[in-house]
């Protein structure tokens, strides 16, 4: 099942800061589900100045259930940078350059 996280710092003095100090940690940890195949896309959301104000992910999980027990581990969220979480599931069209569902 594919899932779609589209995940908002928190809007305080601090954010930025917060987000930065567990940067590498999240990376490491995006990483460690990449390995199994879990991650479609994902990447930073910006606002207009360029500077991140959130997450986007792609992720693919046989359950939902599967989904919680990784956000549980992931430290955008252990570490309230993530302050609003909207997941959906969703359709991947396209996966490498090649149309896998129409």
């Amino acid at each position: 099942m594919n899932f779609l996280i589209v995940a908002y710092d928190g809007k305080d003095e601090n954010a930025l800061e917060r987000r930065m100090s567990v940067r590498e940690k999240h990376f490491a940890n995006v990483m460690k589900i990449q390995e199994k195949g879990h991650v479609h896309c994902a990447g930073g959301i910006t606002n207009e100045a360029g500077q991140l104000v959130g997450s986007m992910l792609v992720v693919s999980f046989d359950t939902r259930e599967q989904l919680d027990e990784y956000l549980k581990t992931e430290p955008y969220v252990v570490n309230n940078v993530w302050q609003d979480i909207r997941i959906d599931t969703c359709n991947v069209a396209i996966k490498d350059d090649v149309l896998i569902s129409k």
